[in-house]
């Protein structure tokens, strides 16, 4: 199976490599305590305490695979890969909706630190895919779940 290739900023790479540190150092040794003092109670048939440890324990493995696949497989794009005249991955982009007028402001990453609560928006999301590649001035039409909309890119920065 060929794995795919995950783009991230440096800070999103970073962010991922602490939260693998601290579940291989601190949460593994802490679900490990658990167990063993599950195991302490007794019948472990029977023991919710036991069952609810493994079951975090199998979660923070999953997890701390899943971590270690994006870390393997991350390209790392940083603000000296491009410039301010075409939105790439790294770019923030502020866009207006033609039908409303309302302006709307979007980084621009990759999958795996998107976060739209925070207008981070993949780069394989409907908007990020129309958006890469456009200059300021563009009209783009993208097909959204709710419709579709066109957005003028008022502003390209890092």
């Amino acid at each position: 199976m060929v794995e795919k290739e995950v783009i991230l900023s440096p800070e999103g790479l970073k962010k991922l490599e602490e939260e693998l540190e601290y579940l291989k150092s601190v949460k593994r040794r802490e679900v490990a305590e658990r167990i063993k003092q599950a195991r302490e109670f007794g019948d472990i048939n029977e023991n919710s305490e036991y069952d609810d440890a493994k079951n975090e324990q199998a979660f923070i493995e999953g997890r701390i695979l899943t971590l270690e696949n994006l870390i393997r497989n991350a390209k790392v794009v940083s603000s000296e890969d491009s410039n301010d005249s075409v939105v790439t991955v790294g770019s923030t982009v502020v866009v207006r909706d033609s039908s409303s007028g309302e302006v709307f402001e979007y980084s621009i990453v990759g999958s795996a630190e998107a976060d739209p609560a925070k207008n981070k928006i993949s780069n394989e999301s409907p908007v990020g895919k129309a958006l890469l590649g456009q200059r300021v001035g563009k009209r783009v039409s993208i097909n959204i779940p709710l419709g579709q909309v066109e957005y003028e890119i008022l502003k390209i920065h890092r």
